[in-house]
């Protein structure tokens, strides 16, 4: 009898943390917006991609979330074509959904200081991501002349100093930044799918890089880019992922780390509801106070979003 009911409230509690978690409001931290049918047409995704080359803009992020709890999302750069700012920054105006983009400039350029001066006068834009993408190196171009002063511009700025794409050498590039920034805000994405080093003593450099950078002030991190293919195969059991989520958890904390889904680039392997639900797995065992921080209010604290919409809560 007492096993029948330990099982029982056990199950109930189950119930009652996952009816909790998709209660809450989730700010999507990460999705990106293209148009393939611009006539300038877009550097990315290719149109060869049958699965991305096709618009992907608020009004299909919108349909794609539908009853899911989405009240925002922040759109991150996939162009490093400089007018592409003022595009994303349009498209971003056009519907509340957007509170805030992520732009692409290169510190040490001529221009920065100035696209810098001209973009922050707009509300919705919140920084810029660089990393490794667009066949650049943050470990050596911030080498460069020029490049740390302009990131020191952007943190005098209040904007947000994104990362892209990570491994052992961008977490290190981070690490020498935010040594030489102490000011710096920074996000650090997909952590999720990092490769992390094979050796021991790699490993240990690795492990102590993200501790130093959780333990500094205004560093955070993306739980996004999580499934992946197992044999061939999208694998959508929690287990899979679960030692490296808990490993991320464990160095960041509940105050430190964001949702982010990736859309549409995730589409390859899951549907955005499945994406989300293995998040929310995993999210069903931590407090309603950690589910609140995860999904909307640590994304605050990050890119300082303001609603737009009733949906979107307050601070």
């Amino acid at each position: 009898m007492k096993s029948a009911a330990a099982t029982l409230l056990t199950a109930l509690t189950k119930q009652v943390q996952a009816d909790t978690t998709k209660n809450i409001p989730i700010l999507d931290a990460h999705i990106h917006l293209f148009d393939p049918t611009r006539p300038q047409g877009v550097p990315w995704p290719p149109a060869t991609d049958t699965v991305l080359y096709k618009p992907s803009l608020p009004g299909r992020y919108k349909n794609v979330t539908r009853g899911l709890g989405i009240c925002g999302a922040i759109a991150i750069e996939c162009s490093p074509w400089e007018s592409d700012n003022d595009w994303l920054l349009q498209i971003a105006e056009s519907d509340p959904i957007i509170v805030g983009i992520i732009g692409d400039l290169v510190p040490g350029s001529v221009s920065f200081g100035k696209n810098i001066d001209r973009l922050s006068a707009n509300p919705l834009f919140k920084g810029i991501r660089y990393g490794n993408l667009w066949n650049r190196n943050l470990s050596e171009d911030m080498n460069k002349p020029g490049f740390l002063e302009d990131l020191k511009l952007l943190s005098e700025t209040h904007l947000v100093f994104e990362s892209a794409n990570p491994d052992m050498e961008l977490i290190s590039a981070l690490f020498r930044i935010k040594d030489k920034i102490p000011a710096a805000k920074i996000v650090i994405d997909h952590l999720p799918n990092a490769q992390i080093p094979a050796d021991a003593s790699s490993q240990k450099t690795f492990a102590a890089h993200l501790e130093t950078l959780r333990s500094a002030p205004n560093v955070f991190a993306k739980l996004s880019e999580i499934p992946k293919q197992l044999n061939g195969q999208t694998s959508l059991n929690l287990a899979l992922y679960k030692e490296k989520l808990d490993m991320l958890w464990d160095t960041f904390g509940e105050d430190r780390l964001l949702f982010g889904s990736d859309w549409p680039n995730g589409d390859h392997l899951a549907t955005y509801a499945d994406t989300l639900g293995l998040v929310q797995k995993f999210m069903n065992t931590k407090t309603m106070t950690a589910q609140e921080k995860f999904f909307w209010r640590n994304s605050i604290a990050a890119y300082g979003w303001q609603p737009r919409l009733s949906s979107q809560p307050h601070a």
